[in-house]
């Protein structure tokens, strides 16, 4: 395993992140797929044996039961000082705003639930897990500011915005003396480039670690056209940003495939060697043990130039999908409910 400074923090991170959202009880979330206590244990502690030390996890996954198997885990198979833990909070809900819970409140409930569910007494990246368009972005900043000054955080980031969001916030924490986002977690895969449009040009001048999530496009960077699985099957908001533009996407994962074939190795090491020329730290889910073994493996892999030409060449621009799709809190399209046990959001 290889290791890296996360952005502007000093967390020293492997080029993996385990993505947890596969952990917990699948009757307190919103999908079939996710692993029991036992399974997501097994998979945490041979990542470990294998050098991860990065993990992420939101309180919206499985109604909180994700942040508390992989708190678990932790507590019996690292220290915590050796681990770097990531978790994410929602935006206040409707209910919230009418009963005048202010954005400052929230963010200290948040992560006193998340802390509850993981066991800590910190975490070492707090993530806003998408824009709330009905908070003042100062509460926000402020906010977060507070949990850090408290030792309840030790870095905050960003996930789900726009580049000139994230400008935005972190100029407003840089004049009030706020913390500033470290790192930003968003959409970005070899059939999924959209990032490289503004964001990846901002992270890069002001050294904002990336650490994109649906690295392998919910599986379809891993397998052969036709091949399928549980989660292939049952994944529905993976198909939501993945199933429209199937055909395009196609031709890519082609290439990806004959790419392995030829080198000798799979696919996932293939899809994951490009996105790690390009981003800190990939957020890679695993439901099998042999999914983050092939992760592991890619940080060793090293694709040449006419490579990766190879593999981009191919692709057309596509549209914002799921939790991008919004740009306000009115705009209409497909929902996708996240709970947090005491409370459901739905965003689009």
């Amino acid at each position: 395993m290889q290791y890296t400074k996360l952005g502007n923090s000093e967390l020293k991170v492997s080029r993996i992140c385990m993505g947890c959202m596969g952990f917990g009880d699948a009757k307190n979330g919103q999908h079939s797929w996710t692993l029991d206590e036992e399974h997501s244990r097994e998979i945490i502690r041979h990542g470990l044996e294998l050098g991860v030390n990065f993990f992420d996890t939101a309180i919206g996954y499985q109604s909180g039961t994700s942040e508390q198997y992989l708190g678990r885990a932790l507590r019996d198979f690292a220290p915590r000082d050796q681990v770097t833990v990531a978790t994410k909070f929602l935006p206040r809900t409707q209910q919230e705003i009418q009963e005048g819970i202010t954005g400052q409140e929230h963010i200290e409930q948040m992560i006193n639930t998340s802390l509850k569910n993981l066991g800590m007494d910190y975490v070492d990246l707090y993530i806003y897990h998408m824009w709330d368009y009905e908070t003042p972005l100062y509460d926000i900043m402020e906010g977060l500011n507070r949990i850090v000054k408290a030792g309840k955080v030790r870095y905050i980031g960003i996930s789900n915005c726009y580049a000139y969001q994230l400008a935005k916030a972190n100029a407003l924490a840089e004049k009030e003396g706020f913390a500033k986002f470290v790192s930003v977690q968003s959409h970005y895969n070899l059939i999924f480039r959209e990032e490289e449009r503004e964001m990846k040009k901002l992270c890069a001048e002001d050294n904002i670690a990336m650490t994109p999530y649906s690295s392998l496009a919910g599986g379809r960077l891993s397998k052969h056209p036709g091949e399928t699985s549980k989660r292939l099957e049952e994944d529905s908001y993976a198909k939501l940003k993945y199933d429209k533009t199937a055909a395009q996407d196609a031709v890519i994962i082609r290439r990806v495939a004959k790419l392995a074939e030829k080198r000798g190795v799979t696919m996932t090491e293939i899809s994951l060697a490009w996105l790690l020329a390009k981003v800190t730290a990939p957020v890679v889910g695993a439901t099998k043990q042999r999914h983050i073994e092939g992760a592991a493996k890619a940080v060793d892999l090293i694709l040449t130039p006419e490579e990766e030409a190879y593999l981009e060449e191919a692709y057309v621009p596509h549209g914002l999908v799921g939790v991008m799709a919004q740009t306000t809190p009115a705009a209409s399209g497909e929902q996708h409910v996240w709970s947090t046990g005491s409370q459901k959001i739905v965003r689009s």
